[in-house]
């Protein structure tokens, strides 16, 4: 009966998450934005930290891209979310997941009962590499102090790393995604203390989609630790 119930759990997980995704390339239009109340440290400390970004020299990422791609969600929320970088309709909407990929991230939410009202999200950096390309590791390195002010700026109890360039900035080189995912690792970035997990990015479930199973582990223990967390 219990292995009856895990597979209509992972039939409705799959149909979730693969419902019309590659029917539509269209980015989701996210521009009409919800007014989170913030207090008014917050508020400041994330617009100073948004100015610093802007106001970043001698950065070929920033002067080939668009738009700054800040972050998405809820800044009170104490579950967050890191991606690698903004893509093509990232930096035409200035918002992170936006695209295909987004698509995805959002039904990958939905199915552990979460959305972009209840999650904040970010990237490694904040402006697209030329083509898509991902970034190097001088470009990761300069934009390293940024994300981690970022992180200890919202005060995340959980935080998820989408991707191996998520994870090898923030966890260490010398780690693969494949032997790292699916487990807690308890982390301080400055004044935060968070538990940590890693899963594939959602650009990659779509090119594997044989992972997409590996990626619903990881989520029902993102449920289960915030359930316990009381988030």
């Amino acid at each position: 009966m219990l292995k009856k119930n895990n597979k209509l759990k992972l039939i409705k997980y799959y149909n979730l998450i693969n419902h019309n995704l590659i029917y539509n390339n269209k980015a989701i239009n996210r521009y009409k934005k919800n007014n989170f109340q913030i207090s008014e440290n917050k508020f400041k400390s994330l617009e100073l930290l948004k100015k610093s970004i802007t106001d970043l020299k001698n950065c070929d990422l920033k002067k080939n891209a668009k738009n700054m791609v800040f972050s998405d969600g809820n800044p009170k929320s104490k579950i967050m979310l890191i991606g690698e970088a903004p893509g093509a309709n990232e930096d035409q909407e200035g918002l992170p997941f936006v695209g295909r990929a987004g698509m995805l991230l959002d039904k990958m939410l939905a199915a552990i009962n979460l959305d972009r009202k209840k999650v904040y999200i970010s990237n490694i950096v904040n402006y697209r590499p030329p083509e898509n390309r991902r970034p190097t590791n001088e470009e990761i390195e300069k934009y390293l102090p940024y994300i981690i002010k970022h992180i200890e700026i919202i005060n995340p109890k959980i935080l998820i790393l989408l991707g191996s360039t998520a994870m090898n900035a923030l966890i260490g080189n010398d780690i693969v995604i494949s032997k790292m995912r699916g487990k807690w690792i308890e982390k301080k970035f400055g004044s935060c203390n968070t538990s940590v997990i890693i899963t594939f990015h959602p650009a990659f479930l779509m090119r594997q989609p044989a992972q997409k199973k590996m990626a619903w582990i990881d989520l029902k223990m993102v449920r289960d630790k915030k359930n316990n967390l009381n988030i």
